[in-house]
C-alpha cells in the first residue's frame, strides 16, 4: 500500500454528478486534489422536483466527462490511483447504479480495490476533510432525504439516537418553498426569501417538540404551510409565512438538538465534545447560528463542513474510502447499490421514543 494513497471518489445518489480525487496527508487532514460537482437542476426545474429516470440518463451521459475533469484537474495520472469509492446507498436506485458500476469497472481495468460507500456516512465523517475530529461525536445529519442524529463512536460504528418519524427537513424546506412560489430548487433560497418578512406572523406547530426524545416530525408542519398558503394572496404575506417557517424550524432544531447532547452525555464521558452538522442544510445560517449558541451553552465545539462540502459532493465519498483503505476494508465488485441503506441496522426509532401510536 501506497505512503500516501490516492483515492478517486464518485457520488450519483440523486441529482448530482459528482466525482473527487483525495490524497491522504501526514497532517491528518487529506488534501483535495479535485472536487467536481455538476448540478441538473436545469434539467428538473420544469418538473419542480427530481424526476429519477431524467437523473439516471445525465449520469450515464456525464460520467466519463466528469471523471475525466477531476483527472486533469488533480493532475495525476489515472495509475497513480490506489483505489475507487463510490456511493452504493442510499438514494435513487437507478442513479445509484450509474456511478457504482462506473467505479467498479474503474477499478476492475486498473487492478485495484474497489469500496462501496454509504452516503450517510460520507456526511458524518466530512469533517474530517478539513478538521482533526477524534470518535466518538454527535452529528445531526439534514438534508433532502435524511435528518437524523448519530452517535459517531469509530468507522462503521454508529448509534442513532433519533430520526424523522415522515419527512426529511431538507423537503420541508422544497415544499415550503414550492407552496409560496420559489423557484426550484427553493429550499436553499428559502432562507433569504424569509429575510423580508416577519418571523412572528403565523403561529406555526412544532410536532412532537415535548415528547419523542431527539425524534423528528414536520409532516404537520407541512399541513399547516399548506393550509395557510392557500388563504395568502400578497407577497408580504409569503415573505411572513417563510418567516414564520424559518423562525419555527431554527426553534424545533434547537430543542431536539438539546436532548440529542443530553443523550449524548449520557453514554459518553470525554474530554472534548463535538457536534457535527453536516448535510445541504446544514448551510442554513438561521439554524448554524441557533446551534452555535447551543453548543456555546452546552460546552461541545459545533463543526460544519464547508459549504461546498455541505451537499452532495464526491469528496466525502473518497474520504471515507480513504478510512476503509487505511483498514484494507474492500469491496467485491459484485456489490449492489441500496436504496434503503442505514448507517445503524439496529435502529428502531419507534423504541424507546415515549411517542404514543
Amino acid at each position: 500500500m501506497s505512503k500516501n494513497p490516492i483515492i478517486l471518489g464518485i457520488e450519483t445518489s440523486c441529482d448530482e454528478t459528482a466525482v473527487s480525487i483525495i490524497q491522504d496527508h501526514e497532517s491528518g487532514t487529506p488534501k483535495i486534489l479535485s472536487n467536481i460537482v455538476s448540478s441538473q437542476f436545469d434539467i428538473h426545474k420544469e418538473f419542480g422536483g427530481v424526476v429519477p429516470e431524467l437523473a439516471a440518463r445525465s449520469h450515464v451521459e456525464k460520467i466519463n466527462l466528469i471523471a475525466k475533469k477531476a483527472l486533469n484537474e488533480s493532475g495525476i495520472n489515472i495509475n497513480e490511483i490506489s483505489a475507487v469509492a463510490a456511493t452504493a446507498g442510499p438514494g435513487l436506485i437507478i442513479c445509484l447504479s450509474v456511478g457504482l458500476n462506473f467505479g467498479k469497472a474503474l477499478a476492475t481495468s486498473l487492478d485495484i480495490p474497489f469500496i462501496g460507500v454509504n452516503h450517510l456516512e460520507g456526511h458524518a465523517l466530512s469533517p474530517k476533510l478539513h478538521t482533526k475530529i477524534s470518535y466518538p461525536y454527535l452529528v445531526l445529519l439534514i438534508s433532502g432525504g435524511h435528518s437524523q442524529f448519530l452517535s459517531v463512536n469509530g468507522l462503521g460504528k454508529y448509534k442513532r439516537l433519533g430520526t424523522t418519524i415522515d419527512d426529511a427537513l431538507g423537503e420541508a424546506f422544497d415544499k415550503t418553498a414550492k407552496l409560496l412560489g420559489i423557484e426550484f430548487p427553493g429550499g436553499s433560497k428559502l432562507e433569504k426569501f424569509a429575510e423580508m418578512g416577519n418571523p412572528n406572523k403565523f403561529e406555526l406547530p412544532k410536532p412532537i417538540i415535548n415528547k419523542g426524545g431527539c425524534n423528528l416530525s414536520f409532516a404537520g408542519l407541512k399541513t399547516a404551510i399548506l393550509r395557510i398558503a392557500k388563504n395568502i394572496n400578497s407577497d408580504e404575506e409569503r415573505r411572513d409565512l417563510a418567516a414564520s417557517f424559518q423562525k419555527t424550524i431554527e426553534q424545533i432544531i434547537y430543542i431536539k438538538s438539546k436532548n440529542a447532547i443530553n443523550d449524548f452525555l449520557k453514554n459518553n464521558s470525554i474530554e472534548e465534545n463535538y457536534f457535527v452538522v453536516a448535510g445541504g442544510v446544514a448551510a442554513n445560517k438561521g439554524i448554524r447560528n441557533k446551534l452555535i449558541k447551543l453548543s456555546n451553552e452546552s460546552n461541545f465545539k459545533v463543526i460544519f463542513p464547508d459549504l461546498h462540502l455541505c451537499g452532495d459532493n464526491a469528496a466525502m465519498i473518497a474520504l471515507v474510502g480513504l478510512e476503509k483503505y487505511r483498514i484494507k476494508m474492500f469491496d467485491d465488485i459484485g456489490l449492489e447499490a441500496s436504496p434503503r441503506l442505514p448507517l445503524d441496522k439496529n435502529a428502531d426509532f419507534l423504541k424507546g421514543s415515549g411517542i404514543k401510536y
